[in-house]
């Protein structure tokens, strides 16, 4: 894939060309489902949803055929990455209800770990600390998202947000210390 290729779709999507959304999906599918496959491996072992699916409703949720104007491919991975991550929490809440009649399990603060495999209680409870922290610090819940909900990687949720790496990791310690701490808030 070709991050030219992919601008020149998001231009012609934005000046009108009705057939340019769909030469983007091939363009993206690779891209999309590799981050739907990392996003998926850290998912708990008794998911039923596969990285194929995740990227198909995800791209039904970005419009499919009709695409909205996208500023850039980062803007575009960026909204992909909400979109699995509103499929992956409204998921997990489905699944949370099924089991637990609807009511949130409190996760001891010493055993989150952003990065570790989530359960439908804790992704669910990341994914509240983390609407809490976007309303104080949009940006840096953004590269949160990109990370812990589309399974980016700290430089390509940087190229993503059009920031150095360096303001990248410094933005995700600095996330992360929050988000902790809000967990910690939470369950007291």
């Amino acid at each position: 894939m070709d991050p030219a290729d992919i601008t020149i779709v998001l231009q012609q999507i934005e000046s009108g060309d009705e057939q340019a959304a769909a030469r983007l999906l091939p363009l993206v599918y690779e891209q999309l489902r590799s981050l739907a496959a990392t996003r998926m491996a850290r998912e708990a072992a008794d998911h039923t949803l596969q990285p194929t699916a995740l990227v198909h409703e995800a791209w039904l949720r970005l419009g499919a055929d009709q695409q909205p104007v996208w500023k850039s491919r980062g803007h575009f991975f960026a909204a992909a990455a909400e979109a699995m991550r509103r499929i992956l929490i409204d998921r997990a809440r489905q699944r949370l209800a099924q089991r637990r009649g609807g009511r949130h399990e409190h996760v001891n603060i010493d055993d989150v770990d952003l990065a570790a495999p989530p359960d439908e209680a804790r992704v669910i409870r990341v994914n509240d600390a983390l609407e809490k922290f976007e309303v104080i610090e949009p940006e840096k819940a953004q590269l949160v998202k990109l990370r812990y909900f589309g399974g980016l990687t700290l430089e390509e949720a940087a190229q993503s947000l059009n920031i150095n790496e360096r303001t990248a990791r410094r933005w995700w310690d600095f996330s992360r210390a929050c988000l902790l701490r809000e967990l910690s808030e939470d369950r007291a």
